[in-house]
């Protein structure tokens, strides 16, 4: 029998165990802009997410870094099945983040 779950679906783990390993696949994406974006998002609020968060947080770990960087950062229109709470708060995070380096 085959496993067709998707990699981002982690119903054998209990929710500390995702997060602790969100918080690392967030650090280690590929492109350094994402680790920022998404590494400090993590460490910050990842203890604050809620079960649907964390699935929403997984399927985002797999879609291409560079379409992750547009969507987050407003430069792409985000997809419907990605427009969520927690985009919504990860484009928040960046904003005093890009503040800061346009002065």
């Amino acid at each position: 029998m085959t496993d067709n779950t998707p990699s981002y679906e982690s119903s054998n783990l209990d929710d500390d165990a995702r997060r602790r390993r969100i918080k690392f696949r967030a650090w280690h994406r590929g492109i350094k802009e994402n680790d920022l974006i998404l590494g400090t998002f993590a460490d910050a609020y990842v203890e604050e997410l809620t079960t649907d968060d964390l699935t929403d947080f997984e399927r985002l770990m797999e879609a291409p870094d560079q379409d992750v960087y547009g969507w987050v950062s407003n430069t792409k229109p985000v997809p419907d099945e990605y427009k969520t709470s927690l985009m919504t708060r990860l484009q928040s995070h960046i904003v005093p983040q890009r503040t800061r380096l346009e002065r």
